[in-house]
């Protein structure tokens, strides 16, 4: 990357605070390990996108919303874990995208890339970001509720099979709002990390919702415009500042309690 591109420093923030809102209920929910398969689920969407000549972002973003329709179905219908099931969806969608996706265009999906960025695409960010916003503003109380029991949450008034799915698609458009300059292989570390990170520090949800939104932008940020001085692509560079920030926590004295 030779210079800095606006648009890509507008999308990197909007991705990075959709990650770091949506990173600490995917902790509280386990499902830590579980963000990073889901983004390997974009991969056949790619590969279809690319061989039919559409936008790849376009195949990542459909694929990754039927993924998350599949997983939320399953784990309705069978009972069966959510982690499971994400494994499940996961490896199948990786050993179908491995096979339609090759050469270049994989290990750009893989580690990501942020050439070629247009209006619309910077835009449709900022709206999933908002929307993200909106969503965490909205219904933290009763996704925490239906964390602690969803029996109680149903008695408060809360449907849990709908709040799961808009979980599920929002946490999804996250994912891919960083494939864009993540990749596949990076993008559930920017929803991990600045949670985990928060969750050292922090002393309640709010607080760490805070915390862990700053670490991610922060880290992306610096990732950007290091990886612009460097003319390299900034994934891997925003993953490492973010895990420095991590290892930089465990020198402060833990204040969450399980």
């Amino acid at each position: 990357m030779a210079s800095l591109d606006p648009s890509a420093l507008v999308l990197s923030v909007a991705a990075a605070t959709a990650a770091g809102l949506m990173g600490p209920f995917a902790l509280m929910r386990r499902m830590t390990l579980a963000s990073d398969a889901i983004s390997h689920i974009a991969l056949p969407g790619i590969g279809l996108a690319i061989l039919l000549h559409f936008q790849p972002i376009v195949g990542a973003v459909v694929m990754l919303l039927l993924g998350a329709l599949l997983i939320w179905a399953l784990e309705r219908e069978t009972r069966i874990a959510t982690e499971t099931v994400i494994g499940v969806v996961f490896t199948t969608a990786l050993a179908a995208g491995s096979l339609i996706t090759k050469g270049e265009d994989l290990v750009e999906a893989l580690l990501g890339g942020v050439h070629g960025l247009g209006p619309v695409e910077t835009a449709s960010a900022v709206v999933v970001s908002l929307a993200v916003v909106a969503f965490v503003v909205v219904s933290r109380h009763a996704l925490v509720l239906s964390l602690v029991s969803a029996d109680i949450a149903r008695t408060a008034g809360v449907r849990v099979a709908r709040l799961d799915l808009r979980f599920l698609f929002l946490f999804a458009l996250t994912i891919a709002l960083g494939l864009r300059y993540l990749g596949v292989l990076l993008m559930g570390a920017l929803v991990i990390i600045p949670a985990a990170t928060a969750k050292r520090v922090a002393r309640g949800l709010g607080e760490m919702l805070a915390v862990s939104v700053v670490v991610s932008i922060a880290s992306t940020v610096a990732g950007v415009l290091v990886a612009a001085s460097m003319r390299r692509e900034p994934g891997p560079i925003v993953v490492l500042a973010a895990a420095a920030c991590f290892f930089a926590s465990l020198l402060v004295p833990r204040r969450w309690h399980e």
